[in-house]
């Protein structure tokens, strides 16, 4: 047997695994390394987050991302180069962070790596009747295993689309394992760049589970402070959009897109959520100067407007009432005072931390992956039904370290 397929059988029988997490978002802030100590598999999976780090992306990797980030037009040769660039530059994130945690990397079983999204193309976005649903994650798999010696798991939104999904989310395949508890109704809802939910309801059948997209999270409020306030990197504690007033005709007019009356599960990006899109809607409403706090308040009401719509959406399609659930936030959103406040005033749910699960909410995508990775290297197979968009596989390309 090849040493490396004699390796990953090693692994697999193992009771508990380690193994590297790895999510960098929309958000270009930079890459976060969760380490996990995983047993089990599918229903019985258990987890335990020992170290998390986020490692901040350098102004000049932001920079060289940018150039091909969610646009239509670049410069291949540089799409090309940074593929590999990124690989190289997350293997030597995650090697310094085990110099610092004192963690040998021979004791590392796993590698999952979410890579960086540059472009996220569904079908109802790029409308080309011939073409399927796509997406791009850079950020090589096979670099990351030469250069830590660690078997590598990546490119996991490939099998998604492969088998009928939009490549994301990919958050239930986690939160089902991980958070679903009988008895109780939850929604797993994560903030990000984009916002997303995961829908748990108490009686645990996976056919009445479902994660989608909701529309924006930080992305438009975030991209807009650095129009603003080049110094910063987004709104700290809302200071900003909480001196401004909601503009009511431009949120009604961010609110007029066909993406919100789209059935669930359905995802976007950055690729429809852009500067154009506000310009587009500011000259609709006719509204030539705006002032920042102002763009900033309507803007984080149009993300806690459209969050809430969507959750008020999946439970009225359920046998269950809004009071019934209890909300378990994630992401980066979850320190926005201003979007949490807005968003407790339009849904009389419980609202929770993921970290009252035992699941930092920073870290909770990379373990998201991490689980994945497990799934695939260890896991039995598991049935989410016939859902449209929820496909039953398993994810990831397997990189070996040589």
């Amino acid at each position: 047997m090849n040493k490396n397929i004699n390796a990953l059988y090693k692994i697999a029988q193992k009771e508990t695994r380690k193994i590297i997490g790895l999510m960098s978002g929309t958000s270009l802030d930079g890459l976060d390394i969760a380490l996990c100590e995983i047993s089990g598999s599918g229903e019985n999976t258990s987890v335990r987050l020992s170290q998390f780090e986020t490692v901040d992306y350098s102004e000049d990797i932001k920079n060289e991302i940018r150039k091909v980030f969610a646009k239509k037009n670049i410069d291949f040769q540089h799409l090309v180069v940074l593929n590999e660039w990124i690989g190289i530059l997350h293997a030597d994130m995650i090697s310094n962070c085990l110099q610092k945690w004192n963690i040998p990397s021979q004791e590392v079983d796993l590698i999952a790596s979410h890579g960086q999204t540059v472009l996220h193309a569904p079908k109802f976005l790029h409308q080309q009747e011939k073409f399927p649903n796509a997406t791009l994650q850079i950020g090589d798999g096979d670099h990351i295993a030469v250069k830590t010696g660690i078997i590598t798991l990546s490119d996991f939104r490939q099998k998604h689309i492969a088998a009928g999904g939009e490549g994301a989310p990919l958050a239930v395949y986690g939160d089902y394992f991980l958070f679903g508890k009988k008895g109780e109704n939850r929604i797993m809802l994560n903030m990000g760049g984009i916002a997303n939910f995961t829908f748990l309801p108490a009686s645990l059948h996976p056919e009445e589970t479902f994660v989608t997209d909701t529309g924006t999270g930080n992305t438009l409020i975030d991209l807009f402070v650095k129009q603003y306030y080049p110094e910063k990197s987004y709104d700290k504690d809302a200071e900003i959009a909480q001196q401004g007033i909601v503009n009511q005709v431009l949120l009604n007019n961010l609110k007029d897109n066909a993406f919100f009356s789209q059935k669930f599960p359905k995802t976007i990006g950055p690729e429809l959520f852009g500067a154009d899109y506000v310009k587009a809607a500011l000259s609709k409403s006719n509204i030539n100067n705006i002032t920042a706090p102002d763009l900033l308040a309507t803007l984080t009401r149009f993300s806690a407007e459209t969050i809430a719509e969507a959750i008020q959406y999946a439970v009225k399609s359920s046998s269950c009432q809004l009071e019934d659930f209890k909300i378990y936030m994630s992401g980066g959103g979850t320190h926005n005072p201003l979007l949490v406040k807005w968003l407790k005033e339009l849904l009389p749910c419980q609202f929770r931390k993921s970290d009252d699960l035992g699941i930092s909410g920073d870290a909770k995508e990379a373990v998201l992956f991490a689980i994945l990775a497990n799934e695939t290297i260890a896991g039995d197979g598991f049935n989410f039904g016939t859902q449209k968009g929820i496909p039953s596989v398993t994810m990831g390309k397997i990189s070996f370290p040589d």
